[in-house]
Order: C-alpha cells, then sequence, then structure tokens
C-alpha cells in the first residue's frame, strides 16, 4: 500500500528495532521512563477505556449471513462511510511528521496466523504492537491467512470529520482504523475482534481466555471478562502460562494470539499478584513495558491504588517477562476449563461443575458483573450479560460459536466448571468479595481431581455444587447459608434467575437455540 500522497509524508520508521522505538516514544515526549525503567503514559479523559459506541463494522451483503446484526454490540457503517475515513486517515497520516510501520503476526500456531501490518503516527502505538503481537515467523507461507493479511491504521489523538472517535472494521476488505481513542486496547480488541471473526470460518473456535499447562501437559483454560480473575488466576507457579486473554481452539490444540500481556494494574501488589507485579516492576534493558493511566509521583514511583484517573490502569508487556511461560504458546486440547464470573448479587455458589448443555448455556449467556472503568462512562459494578464472556468481540452468529465448544468439550471430554469470584454472604455493598486464596484452592482441586462426586443441585440455577472441596469452608459452598438474611438470598437468587430468563428471551429466542441448551437456562 503506497500510503505518500504528492511525496509529502515525513519520516517513515518501517520495522526499527525495540531499542529505538523505546527511544524514539521518550523522545517524542509520548511517555515519561519511571524508576524501574519502564514507561508511564496517560490518555484524556474520553480514552481510558473502550467507545463500544464508536465501534464499528462495515455492512456488506457477503456478510449479511455471517455477523449477528441484531446483537448491539455489532454497529453497521456504510462501505462508502469507512472509505471516507480511511482517506482522511492517510492524508493525515502524509501530514504527520514521523510514520511508524510495524508488520507482526496474530497467532502462535503458524497455521493460521494471521499477518498484521500496523501504520501509526505515535510510536508508542507501534511499541504497543511490540509488545502484544508476535513476530513473523519464518514459515508464514503456512498459514491460511499468508496472503490475506489486515492492515491497521491508528491516529491516536486525530479523527475524521464527523466523529470525535471511531475504531472500525471491514472485514471483506480486510482493514481497520482507530482514530481519537488512545486507549491502547482499542487497537488490541479489534484485531481480536477480526480473529473471533475469521477463525470459525476455517473450523477454529476463538475464546476470550487465559491459559496454562501443568507439568503432564494438562491444558487449562479460564473464559471471563475483564476484572473476573483471568489474568490472575492463570499465573500459577506450578503451570507453564501461554497466555492471558485471547487463544483459538483448533484440530490441534490451543494457541495463543497474542505476544504480550495487557494486565490491569489497579490495587495490584506483590502479595496478592506477584507474577504480574514483577513482570511490570522488575527494571530490566530494553524495557519497553508501558503502564497506561496509573498515578506516578516525581520520584519516579507509580501508585496502583489511586483510581482518580481511572480503574482502569493497564500494562502492557511481553509476554516472556512473565515467569515459566512456555515460549511457544502452543499446547493440546484442554482438559479443564472454567467460566469466571463476578456475580455481585452475592447468589452463585463459588465453584459449580457444568453438563454439556449446561456449559453451552452458560457460555452463550456469559453472566458476569462488569467492573468499573472498563468501559467509559461506568460506575457501580452492574450485572451484565455478555455472550461467550466477551460479547463486544464475537461479531459472529451465536450458534455458530455454541456449536463449535459442545462439539470440542464432547469429542476432548474436556471438564467445564463455572467459577465465582465475586460476593459471598450478600450482594456487592454487605457481602464480601470471594478470598482470592480460595478460588485458586478450588480452582487447583478441580484441574488436580480432588473434588469427589458428592454434588448438591441448586434447582433454580441448574447448577451441580460440590458438597466439599479440600482446604475450603463447606458452608462457603451453599451461598444461601452465607447470609445472615436467608429470606433476602431466595429473593435476590430470584431476581437473578428472571433476568437470566428475560435476557435469554430477548437475545435468542428467536436464534433457534437447542431445547436442551434452553432448558438450562435460570428461571426456565
Amino acid at each position: 500500500m503506497d500510503l505518500r500522497v504528492a511525496g509529502r509524508m515525513g519520516t517513515v520508521f518501517a520495522n526499527i528495532p525495540r531499542a529505538q522505538l523505546i527511544n524514539h516514544t521518550v523522545a517524542n515526549k509520548e511517555a515519561i521512563v519511571t524508576e524501574t525503567g519502564c514507561l508511564a503514559t496517560w490518555t484524556p479523559l474520553h480514552s481510558t477505556g473502550r467507545v463500544p459506541e464508536n465501534t464499528v463494522i462495515v455492512q456488506r451483503d457477503e456478510n449479511l449471513p455471517t455477523i449477528d446484526w441484531s446483537s448491539p454490540n455489532n454497529i453497521p457503517i456504510s462501505a462508502s462511510e469507512f472509505d471516507r475515513c480511511w482517506e482522511q486517515a492517510l492524508v493525515l497520516l502524509n501530514e504527520s511528521p514521523r510514520v511508524y510501520i510495524t508488520d507482526r503476526v496474530v497467532g502462535a500456531d503458524v497455521r493460521y496466523a494471521l499477518p498484521v501490518r500496523t501504520i501509526t503516527n505515535y510510536s508508542l502505538t507501534a511499541l504497543f504492537t511490540d509488545n502484544m503481537f508476535r513476530p513473523v515467523p519464518d514459515d508464514i507461507a503456512k498459514s491460511v491467512f499468508a496472503s490475506e493479511g489486515f492492515t491497521l491504521l491508528v491516529l491516536p489523538y486525530q479523527v475524521p470529520s464527523g466523529y470525535d472517535r471511531i475504531v472500525a472494521m471491514d472485514m471483506e476488505r480486510r482493514r481497520g482504523l482507530v482514530m481519537g481513542s488512545a486507549y491502547m486496547g482499542s487497537v488490541k480488541k479489534l484485531i481480536f475482534t477480526v480473529m473471533n471473526y475469521y477463525l470459525p470460518m476455517i473450523g477454529i473456535l476463538p475464546l476470550h481466555c487465559s491459559a496454562n499447562e501443568g507439568v503432564k501437559g494438562d491444558m487449562a483454560l479460564f473464559l471471563g471478562l475483564s476484572g473476573t480473575g483471568k489474568t490472575t488466576l492463570f499465573t500459577d507457579p506450578a503451570r507453564r502460562i501461554l497466555g492471558d486473554d485471547e487463544h483459538g481452539w483448533s484440530d490441534h490444540g490451543i494457541a495463543n494470539f497474542e505476544y504480550g500481556c495487557y494486565a490491569k494494574m489497579i490495587d495490584i501488589k506483590p502479595e496478592s499478584e506477584p507474577e504480574l507485579y514483577y513482570a511490570v516492576m522488575t527494571p530490566r534493558p530494553e524495557n519497553g513495558t508501558i503502564v497506561e493511566n496509573a498515578m506516578v509521583y516525581p520520584n519516579g514511583r507509580f501508585d496502583f491504588a489511586d483510581r482518580r484517573l481511572t480503574q482502569n490502569s493497564r500494562a502492557s508487556f511481553p509476554l516472556r517477562y512473565l515467569p515459566n511461560v512456555k515460549e511457544s504458546s502452543v499446547a493440546g486440547h484442554p482438559e479443564t476449563i472454567f467460566f469466571l464470573t463476578a456475580d455481585a448479587y452475592g447468589v452463585l455458589p463459588p465453584l459449580a461443575r457444568l453438563g454439556p448443555q449446561q456449559a453451552m448455556l452458560w457460555f452463550l449467556m456469559g453472566y458476569t458483573s462488569k467492573l468499573a472503568g472498563t468501559e467509559m462512562g461506568l460506575g457501580e459494578p452492574t450485572a451484565t450479560f455478555s455472550r461467550f464472556f466477551g460479547q463486544p468481540f464475537m461479531p459472529g452468529n451465536p450458534d455458530t460459536y455454541v456449536a463449535m465448544l459442545g462439539e470440542k468439550m464432547r469429542r476432548h471430554k474436556t471438564n467445564i466448571y463455572l467459577v465465582n469470584t465475586g460476593w459471598s454472604g450478600g450482594p456487592y455493598g454487605i457481602g464480601e468479595r470471594i478470598s482470592l486464596s480460595l478460588t485458586r484452592r478450588m480452582v487447583s482441586a478441580a484441574i488436580n481431581g480432588e473434588l469427589s462426586d458428592d454434588y448438591w443441585r441448586d434447582p433454580l440455577f441448574h447448577l451441580d455444587v460440590p458438597v466439599h472441596c479440600p482446604g475450603v469452608p463447606d458452608a462457603i459452598l451453599r451461598p444461601r447459608d452465607t447470609w445472615a438474611d436467608q429470606q433476602a438470598y431466595d429473593r435476590q437468587a430470584r431476581r437473578l434467575a428472571s433476568e437470566f430468563s428475560a435476557h435469554f428471551d430477548q437475545a435468542y429466542g428467536n436464534k433457534g437455540i437447542d431445547q436442551q441448551i434452553t432448558a438450562q437456562c435460570p428461571g426456565k
């Protein structure tokens, strides 16, 4: 693609070494160097989270049947409007004194690695892609996408006329555009959405999950929205890390999409999350870690408890900065999958086993409590349903993803559990957040086969809950027993079940979901 217009473009820096990207970012005053050597940057208030209302997809005749246009997150834009914005972006790039190009891939399995060319006028954005996207492998010709790469233009502080921000995708022409959003997650999630659209077409299930592997090669996946514990729970010293957020499940097993980690930093402490803390805070040559929207004092020290700008402070760094990483980022089929939910109602058990139909239902519903700060304008946690624990990034028809999960879990005899990392003893504001140490113990017991076959059935939520888990008080496994007012629990539980039923009817009533799956919905 020739970006130049009448030869006016400034200096183009294409695939320059990482050390130079870091130096440019500091010299361009896009970030400052902190006492540990990592870079700190801040965005405008409107760019401290994603902008779902300004995230759009080009609607074409070809994708009318393959994209779920009834989903509120799949906002259509015309091809002509996208092209107008694209052309304005090219003009603005030509007027920029510096342009940075990075050529990377998304996908650790070369058989479906997607080449991504990012073109931006900010070296910080280029460094972010160096952290988060993978180097182009020597055998990229083996990829089904080898000749069908994706081009992404990113202008964090400039917008086309008629917009204050835009994040746009043209799936068929394989182009993406980020303008006016300096939140680095906009770049990452755009590419994740693209992968989630392309991969089911070639038989690969994309998953919003973290992944780790035991010493015997046993794989575990952790699905959940931001703030439910994906990044925290997958960092187990006894298990090797594949990735923290985005993976594909093919006929060959699991593969990480990314090269890095984009972790929430609010309230992070070395005592509770040592692996993440030290990955960010350890000084190292050519550091390149980017800390976004966290408080830094004049002496260069961070205060990760300060949330005055946002609760969505983040750190981007290469995955190799974490301990015990599996360098290839590929592994076999998962033996255990965890669906993570942060239940603000305080009525779900902390651990439950899911049969095939139950698993497909909870995968479809993606219930959790959206925590403050991940999206703009969100304050207190609220109950939400996000299909596949990542609705904004799953543009295809829901039955496609559900059917693929069911087929794969049956074929590979995968065990699936629902894990509530939210509240116990009452709702948010009254009860307490379930202890991370107890959650870790339950997860470990499920992975290691320590749970007995003694379960009790929750008739309202159609869940099978273990009677006992080693190292966990029996009482906490029965959420009703943790409430001082058990009648209040019953009212709260019925309220949540009715919300499940109402949302299912509204979102999937005409989607042809199998009746056996429908019957597992709470409130039905």
